[in-house]
């Protein structure tokens, strides 16, 4: 478990970096990040020097260059390697995302059904998700849980999207004898 504290700002520009990162395979521009996060290059080079002194960020030198997250990063933002991880769609729009994957879902407001909300946390980019698109989670690996869902919010620090839930369903196989 990480102690290390982030502003919501930092955790903002290291996620971006994570998903551009985990796309590319390679180091990530600054001016990349500023188009996603919606902020000024300049500011994100100042970020980075405070993320490369809690030593979350390397630098990479040179026309290829940029910058690539440390293991420490992944830690800090309590990010699984997932890369034996099962994979659980996810549908946006009625188009399913490959790219993105869910990383975990937690239920909120179960005791009150008409203000039931599920929190989708992603391995991924949610920047083109809107308030209001439509959301299909699912179906998990183990249970087949799925989660139909109308988007309320997006967390971009945790990246992770807010759902109202439409519809949930997880079927229920018969027992074998």
């Amino acid at each position: 478990m990480s102690s290390i504290e982030l502003t919501p700002s930092q955790k903002t520009i290291l996620q971006e970096l994570i998903n551009l990162y985990r796309e590319s395979e390679s180091a990530v521009k600054g001016e990349d990040i500023a188009a996603e996060v919606d902020r000024n290059p300049g500011t994100i080079r100042n970020q980075m020097q405070s993320l490369k002194a809690l030593q979350l960020v390397e630098g990479v030198p040179g026309p290829k260059g940029g910058y690539k997250p440390t293991a420490t990063a992944y830690d800090a933002l309590q990010i699984q390697d997932m890369d034996e991880a099962a994979e659980v769609p996810l549908t946006h729009n009625d188009t399913a995302m490959p790219e993105a994957n869910v990383e975990r879902i937690d239920l909120v407001s179960v005791h009150h059904p008409e203000n039931c909300r599920a929190k989708v946390k992603l391995r991924g980019s949610i920047s083109t998700f809107e308030k209001g698109d439509s959301v299909v989670v699912g179906p998990t690996p183990l249970s087949k849980l799925r989660i139909d869902g109308t988007l309320e919010g997006k967390d971009d620090t945790d990246n992770a999207l807010v759902l109202t839930i439409d519809g949930m369903e997880a079927p229920v196989e018969e027992p074998t004898h």
